[in-house]
């Protein structure tokens, strides 16, 4: 009988914690697109954060700002040096596209690091949509500036005549797999990062062992703080690469020619 309460003592499932749930109703009902669910919840917390952080933070105006309009200015500054450094200045116009994806990301990532919080960024279906908004946009920008001429940014001027066929269709390859890899670098980390806290997290009940759990769980809750400490720095980074990476995509746009 020990045997067998030990045996389920350690059963876990940490991609739990991923499942779509409908917020009401019992469990097991189907979701449909109208459902509202632990995913449409946590997309609207984001929304309220962001909207108390940069309009409710900001709205002193102080000489001598506080915690919170320190953060928004920064937020705001550090973006806006990244549209300008990596897409040039003519990329400015673009700033409040970028800076709301940016926000967006980065509070979803650590809104996901509260306990019992759902992390919306790591469904592929969240990061799918603004890797394409992003693919739509900058496509979309580049043919309305530049017509025809938008087709540069895949022909090899530089190469060799014989070798740019070939170039321009890797480069055209290349371009269409830039929102899977958009998406899905953004969703891997962040359901990586959580999947990995729970498997550790998992063994802290070991103290209800005899003689292994006095050990395993105090080297559990320290890989646990560990890797949350991480997984903060991740929740920034990875809002970083996104961004930055859509920068880079919007100067293509901007100057498409090789």
């Amino acid at each position: 009988m020990a045997t067998e309460e030990q045996s389920e003592g350690l059963v876990f499932h940490p991609m739990d914690q991923f499942i779509v749930k409908p917020l009401f109703g019992e469990a097991g009902d189907p979701v449909h697109w109208y459902t509202v669910t632990n995913v449409t919840l946590w997309l609207f917390l984001t929304v309220v954060a962001i909207s108390l952080l940069l309009v409710m933070g900001t709205r002193g105006r102080a000489v001598i700002p506080s915690k919170i309009q320190s953060v928004a200015e920064l937020s705001y500054g550090f973006i806006y040096k990244m549209v300008e450094d990596v897409a040039g200045k003519d990329a400015v116009r673009f700033f409040p596209y970028i800076f709301t994806v940016f926000m967006f990301i980065v509070m979803s990532n650590f809104l996901g690091l509260l306990p019992l919080a759902f992390t919306t960024t790591s469904h592929l279906a969240v990061t799918v949509l603004l890797a394409l908004a992003v693919f739509f946009t900058v496509t979309i920008v580049g043919f309305v500036l530049h017509g025809a001429k938008f087709l540069g940014l895949f022909w090899v001027s530089a190469a060799p005549l014989p070798l740019r066929p070939i170039l321009a269709i890797i480069e055209v390859i290349s371009y269409f797999v830039r929102p899977v890899s958009h998406s899905i670098r953004l969703m891997g980390n962040m359901m990586a990062g959580h999947a990995v806290i729970k498997v550790f997290a998992a063994f802290a009940p070991l103290i209800l062992l005899s003689g292994i759990g006095v050990l395993v769980t105090p080297l559990s809750i320290l890989a646990i703080s560990t890797i949350y400490a991480l997984e903060t720095l991740v929740a920034f980074i990875q809002a970083y690469v996104f961004t930055i990476l859509t920068c880079v995509y919007l100067k293509d746009a901007l100057h498409p020619s090789h």
